[in-house]
């Protein structure tokens, strides 16, 4: 086989993550967004000694197992690769590739793991970062998701299936008014252009509604009768705050250089096993409140009777977990990158009358050495995608800490980080998958060992 050969086959396994597999002359070729069973057509992209991969050209043959698409974007959108199988199909997929990687550790063998699936298997999305751009190459603008397989196309995602209706018509009623005011999109390539990225969010228990518009300072750009519009909107939930940022980055990500609140306030209030927490615009909160409750559910069964002791929660974002454990410990001690962040989990624990938080904005890797002088009896580790700094895993495996409960979002850097973990006197007890992304190859992956 060469670069750019055409080839076709049956997609025999789908790896995490996923990466489907077709054997062609006695070669094992990668090519993603597949599912096992489909007849597939592909193009080589890449050849090389011990790993071939395929772009997808043509799905020739529908698995037996397949459904009709409920959403009306599905052969062109990016975002729900798994939308087609059964939902019970998709557990069985996502806790089945877990197990596999898992097992790939010296002494582990797991027959089988639990998996949680998520409460909604649709309109389950708390959060959409749509991106500006064009439906082809200088075609009319579009706000939505990227276009299957492309980097620039964008898909316009009216009647998105994994967000309630209030999303739509918010997406629908900004991209209008840039029709009608003739604004500009951002052009990643020539970084020319207005128009970068809408993020939506809204909370399930409260309804509250958070609407941040992300531009370039090229052009000043009177927003009020936008603002109307958008508050004149017919909206299940409430709409609390809009807000204007600058983004002048040549990065395609969602950063501020100015935020401005150009309507109500900066930030929405979401409800979790009790408690409450605000959430500004550029805080990590779970994408699926519900099914948030049932992974933060999973690590507190799995944190076990955590009266009278001193934890760490690590990665700890806006405090959610560390408060949600913290009402019978004696004391919880929470490390952030992100500084407003740390700012919202001091507001939330104050929100939720919790006086025994301490949140430390900084790198795990630096400010871990500031807390030697306590001696944990849990850590709590919920990391970026890809895992831990090999640094701070050792500064970790240091305070020899008795238990340890890690959250993971990627099942490939939490393998990983436990090999390191096993090979330094540390023994795994508890495996559990929650599904909190259905319709994607996403699973969050939550684990326990011990200090043997």
């Amino acid at each position: 086989m060469k670069k750019n050969q055409i080839i076709e086959g049956i997609v025999s396994e789908v790896k995490f993550p996923n990466k489907g597999i077709i054997n062609i002359e006695g070669e094992k070729v990668i090519v993603k967004n597949t599912i096992v069973g489909q007849k597939i057509s592909a193009q080589i992209t890449k050849k090389r000694k011990k790993k071939m991969e395929a772009r997808l050209l043509e799905i020739i043959e529908r698995a037996d197992i397949e459904r009709t698409a409920l959403c009306q974007y599905d052969s062109r959108c990016g975002g729900c690769s798994y939308q087609t199988l059964p939902y019970e199909e998709q557990l069985k997929l996502k806790k089945n590739q877990v197990k596999s990687l898992l097992n790939t550790l010296e002494d582990i063998n797991f027959e089988d793991i639990d998996i949680v699936p998520s409460p909604l298997e649709w309109e389950y999305r708390n959060k959409m970062e749509f991106s500006f751009g064009d439906e082809y190459k200088g075609g009319e603008i579009a706000l939505g998701m990227h276009k299957k397989g492309a980097h620039y196309d964008i898909v316009t995602v009216n009647g998105c299936k994994i967000v309630d209706e209030d999303f739509s018509k918010i997406l629908m009623c900004t991209l209008e008014y840039a029709k009608e005011n003739d604004i500009p999109h951002y052009k990643k390539t020539a970084h020319e252009g207005v128009l970068r990225h809408l993020v939506v969010r809204k909370a399930a228990k409260t309804g509250q509604i958070l609407i941040n518009l992300v531009t370039s300072s090229q052009q000043k750009l009177e927003l009020d009768q936008l603002v109307k519009q958008l508050c004149d909107l017919d909206l299940k939930g409430e709409l609390t705050g809009i807000l204007h940022t600058i983004n002048d980055g040549v990065a395609d990500i969602v950063k501020s250089d100015e935020t401005r609140i150009l309507f109500g306030q900066d930030y929405y209030t979401e409800g979790l096993l009790g408690l409450e927490f605000k959430i500004s615009a550029f805080s990590f909160f779970q994408t699926n409140s519900l099914g948030a409750e049932k992974l933060y559910s999973k690590v507190r069964e799995f944190a076990g009777d955590t009266k009278d002791k001193v934890m760490f929660d690590l990665y700890c974002g806006t405090g959610t977990i560390a408060q949600i454990v913290a009402p019978v410990a004696k004391k919880v001690i929470g490390i952030e990158i992100v500084e407003e962040a740390v700012e919202a989990a001091k507001q939330n624990a104050e929100l939720n009358g919790l006086t025994n938080c301490e949140f430390i904005a900084g790198d795990v890797l630096k400010e871990i050495e500031n807390v030697k002088g306590e001696k944990p009896e849990l850590i709590i580790l919920d990391p970026p995608r890809e895992g831990i700094h090999p640094k701070a895993l050792q500064k970790i495996i240091d305070f020899k800490a008795k238990e340890i409960v890690y959250v993971s979002c990627k099942p490939t850097s939490l393998v990983k980080d436990l090999e390191e973990l096993l090979n330094n006197g540390y023994e795994l007890k508890q495996v559990a998958c929650v599904d909190m992304f259905p319709c994607t190859p996403h699973v969050e992956t939550v684990v326990k060992i011990v200090k043997k």
